[in-house]
């Protein structure tokens, strides 16, 4: 948090999150926990080894930034997922979420999770997706958080392997006909874009707007031709009709057109300050944010993978805004009231949320 503490009022402001990978919320405690109940072997010898191993920045992309000796976040991310083997493990991941987010004063969350980093494991995609999907339910009644899930296709594996997860997930899905069971209502991109274009999943983009889904994807910061993927988002995925959202997309900054694309199609931007901020200075990456907010972009705060990303949630993003780019308190409540216009949640959540931040005394 470079020393910042959570203001109260951005403490107490109702929040949206939209950006949040499930998996990249499992805590030292819950790893260590499953770990042991499933017999999986960690490379750390004391808990406090493993709660130190999260402590560290990680080299974000060899590709792009060499090789430093330390793991890449996406190695310490799925290694971490080696501990969760079971439908109640699936589930109480969520669950711990949901909890954190309760805590938080989340009220919906829209997050996004996989089954192709399990089922290549040998763990049956019905345990992810039944665990995901009592959590979903669940979570409601218990923590007052509500949840649509977003599937997401694995962008350093084959096309075909996601079809195949993704064909195979369709009936937890809420679909068209209305036949699913309604865990998720969207799909989107995660893991190493690293060569790996928008458009090389222009297929399964299509196959999931057919089925009545939305979309989303994700176009990382500073990444090899981030401008160009940025461009395939809004103006050539879905036969030229671009993506609906996208997921980071700092970089519609760096070229002219991004900028215009994104406010004439009304896609929004989910922002998670914090995972920039570990690799760009405060003075460099708070402009750039405010710029978007200035030119009249739709963006929203969100927290990515926090406890990969030295345990810094979405309140401490929202409040890395509040001071850094000199936001009112009257911004912060826009940012919130960003997110719920550009989430895909039901028309009854969205008005709730919005009547409770007009309440919000700024």
């Amino acid at each position: 948090m470079n020393g910042l503490e959570i203001d109260p009022f951005i403490a107490a402001l109702p929040k949206v999150e939209l950006h949040v990978h499930i998996e990249g919320t499992l805590t030292p405690a819950l790893r260590w926990k499953l770990a042991h109940r499933n017999n999986i072997s960690l490379p750390y010898k004391t808990y406090d080894e493993l709660a130190n191993s999260y402590k560290v920045t990680y080299n974000h992309r060899r590709e792009v930034n060499g090789d430093n000796g330390a793991p890449t976040f996406l190695e310490a991310y799925f290694a971490g997922c080696q501990v969760l083997c079971t439908e109640d493990d699936f589930y109480e991941l969520a669950m711990d979420y949901f909890k954190k987010a309760h805590e938080m004063n989340v009220r919906y969350v829209e997050p996004f999770f996989d089954t192709q980093a399990h089922t290549r494991r040998g763990i049956p995609a019905e345990a992810v997706l039944n665990g995901y999907l009592r959590a979903q339910q669940e979570s409601v009644g218990k923590y007052s958080v509500r949840s649509n899930w977003i599937f997401c296709f694995l962008r350093d594996e084959a096309l075909e392997d996601g079809l195949d997860a993704y064909r195979a997930a369709l009936p937890w899905a809420r679909t068209r006909d209305g036949k699913g069971k309604g865990l998720f209502h969207a799909v989107g991109l995660a893991s190493n874009e690293y060569n790996r274009p928008p458009l090389l999943f222009e297929e399964a983009f299509r196959l999931a707007k057919e089925d009545g889904l939305h979309i989303t994807m994700h176009c990382d910061v500073d990444q090899k031709d981030a401008v160009e993927h940025m461009h395939e988002a809004i103006f050539d995925i879905c036969d030229g009709a671009g993506t609906e959202r996208i997921d980071h997309g700092l970089n519609a900054i760096d070229r002219e057109g991004l900028i215009p694309g994104l406010k004439s199609r009304g896609i929004g931007l989910t922002l998670c300050p914090h995972a920039y901020h570990r690799r760009q200075a405060t003075e460099v990456l708070f402009p750039k944010i405010r710029r978007l907010w200035d030119e009249g972009v739709k963006i929203c705060i969100n927290s990515d993978d926090p406890t990969y990303m030295h345990n810094v949630w979405i309140d401490g993003n929202m409040m890395k805004v509040y001071k850094y780019c000199g936001f009112t308190k009257a911004d912060m409540v826009t940012l919130v009231r960003n997110a719920v216009e550009i989430s895909w949640a039901d028309e009854g959540t969205k008005t709730e949320i919005l009547k409770e931040l007009e309440l919000v005394i700024c």
